[in-house]
């Protein structure tokens, strides 16, 4: 694309970035993302910082602009008709993201990729539409982490361009900063004093968590040995950013059961994280004698959480006690349902009817598979709304009263949350199991891994060690569904012999524990087949991906990606 004069190193590498990820150089194509959370720490930090900074700036032809980490602008203020105009022309606004990568070189992108404040220069830009543009990006980064929070950008014309526009921009995100640390401290005291006074108080474990802080009083590194804290840990994954007061249970790989009091804690309207008191709830000691567990066919897992889950629905299914099995999607509730009636009821037959397929003839359907001496399972209930619903509570009373089907078993599945399922549904149904996502069972992947592939007619697979070791720390957001789908992938490539984590897909050679975007699952699966296709060679596949070295590094680290 060329320029009348040379250009500096920092703009040519950029651009270099640019052409290898195609960037149109004629138009810029910015993703829009029509959901901005407001209320981020960074957010907090710079609206005080803007509203200063605007206020000064009322009558200059400039513009403030915030992103995030990713290049999304959150926030745009000041700038005259004819610049706010300009800007509206390229989508320079709230909620499109300026990434190097879909805009080529400019202030937002290119500071992110370098980590460092650069100005970009009207022709400087990589896209003819931009240069009619200057602008200046200074990155925000987290006081604890360091990681990048964001970018304070300020863009003019390029006609109005001058050397402190960067100096304005780097004073403006170090102002930021500075209230990113302000306010880090304040949750960071606040969380540490209702921490400290959860210990002397409780006398026994405790635990706190913010966004950047993880706490454990020595009472519970004492207490619990390694598994058990790790179980510990990860089950506070569900009441992290909880801003309400919630108690869970959680069976530890020990046996013990642990009751966890969770206490959110705030600094005004802000959270600053919560704090978890942790009481043991044991099974009355029986000597020395080793607790034994029912074998039941088409079930696989022998933790103490699973098998503890299935204990629970054995119990219900003796007595004929109608249920709820809730759980995250592909948790196993309807396997383990039908796999525990058939156990205790063999002779009976089981009908599984689901309304997203059967639609307005459930309740039909369900009354004509009572009648015939059927037991039922309802899949995913909260789906029943409206005739249905009522229809379905009517032939649940008239079961119940002796009307229809006798001696007939009910059971529902929901998801984890069932706050849509009806009362009048909850009734008929006096106990909820629920069932654990595979995260809280991961000691039970191994032996998934071998009925899954068993179930699948793949019988020539074995996985190394290493292999399955990562397998066990991944979070299964889709749980043993997510695992089913790991296995046939790598089917597909590999019949027989060992498999090793380079045969895993892109996703499952990264452990990073948050959940992410789709654009960052596509980015993390292309750094994961470029780093297997130049055999780990960092700074071939950051060439190869248009990224510099330290941009690789970072999302590797980032991504938790095994190299």
């Amino acid at each position: 694309m060329g320029a009348a004069h040379p250009v500096r190193d920092p703009i040519r590498v950029s651009w270099e970035r640019s052409h290898a990820s195609q960037v149109d150089v004629d138009r810029p194509a910015p993703v829009y993302f029509d959901r901005i959370d407001r209320e981020t720490t960074l957010m907090r930090a710079a609206r005080p910082v803007i509203d200063a900074l605007s206020a000064e700036l009322h009558n200059e032809p400039v513009c403030i602009i915030l992103t995030d980490a990713k290049g999304v602008v959150l926030d745009r203020r000041g700038g005259d008709p004819a610049l706010l105009r300009r800007l509206d022309s390229v989508d320079l606004a709230p909620g499109f993201q300026y990434a190097e990568s879909a805009v080529g070189t400019n202030g937002i992108g290119t500071a992110l990729e370098v980590c460092g404040p650069i100005l970009v220069d009207g022709a400087e830009h990589y896209n003819g539409k931009l240069r009619m543009f200057s602008c200046a990006g200074a990155p925000i980064t987290h006081p604890v982490t360091g990681g990048l929070l964001g970018v304070l950008d300020i863009t003019t014309q390029a006609r109005n361009s001058n050397s402190i526009l960067l100096s304005f921009a780097k004073l403006a995100a170090r102002r930021i900063h500075e209230r990113v640390v302000e306010e880090a401290n304040a949750l960071d005291h606040a969380l540490l004093s209702d921490y400290y006074a959860a210990c002397r108080h409780s006398g026994g474990p405790v635990l706190a968590l913010g966004d950047e802080v993880f706490m454990m009083n020595a009472y519970a590194q004492a207490r619990f040995d390694a598994i058990d804290q790790a179980a510990l840990i990860d089950r506070t994954r569900d009441a992290r950013g909880g801003t309400k007061p919630q108690i869970f249970l959680t069976d530890l790989p020990s046996g013990t059961t642990a009751r966890m009091a969770y206490r959110p804690t705030f600094v005004g309207d802000t959270l600053a994280g919560g704090v978890i008191q942790i009481k043991e709830q044991r099974l009355p000691a029986r000597g020395h004698q080793v607790t034994r567990f029912p074998v039941v066919p088409g079930t696989t897992g022998t933790s103490a959480v699973w098998q503890h889950i299935i204990q629970e629905m054995l119990d219900a299914c003796s007595r004929s006690e109608w249920l709820i099995a809730d759980g995250e999607p592909g948790a196993g509730k309807l396997s383990l349902l039908r796999a525990v009636r058939r156990h205790v009821a063999p002779d009976r037959r089981l009908a599984v009817l689901d309304p997203a397929v059967t639609g307005e003839d459930l309740v039909a359907e369900a009354r004509a598979e009572l009648e015939s001496g059927a037991d039922l399972i309802i899949r995913r209930a909260h789906l029943l709304t409206g005739e249905a619903l009522d229809g379905f509570t009517e032939l649940l009373q008239s079961v119940r009263d002796g009307a229809t089907a006798g001696e007939a078993w009910v059971a529902l599945t929901l998801p984890a949350d069932r706050a849509e399922i009806a009362d009048q549904l909850l009734a008929f149904f006096p106990r909820t199991v629920e069932v654990p996502p595979l995260r809280h069972h991961v000691e039970d992947v191994p032996a998934l891994v071998r009925s899954l592939l068993a179930k699948a007619g793949i019988n020539g697979l074995t996985f190394s060690t290493a292999t399955m070791n990562q397998l066990m720390r991944l979070p299964w957001a889709g749980n043993i569904t997510h695992l089913r789908s790991v296995l046939a992938a790598v089917a597909r490539r590999r019949r027989s012999g060992v498999v090793e984590l380079a045969d895993l897909p892109p996703e499952c050679r990264a452990t990073t524990r948050r959940q992410l975007t789709a654009i960052e699952a596509l980015e993390r699966d292309a750094i994961v087949d470029a780093l297997s296709t130049y055999d780990g060679d960092k700074k071939a596949s950051a060439t190869a991906l248009g990224m510099s070295r330290a941009t690789i590094y970072r999302k590797i680290r980032e991504y938790g990606i095994v190299t």
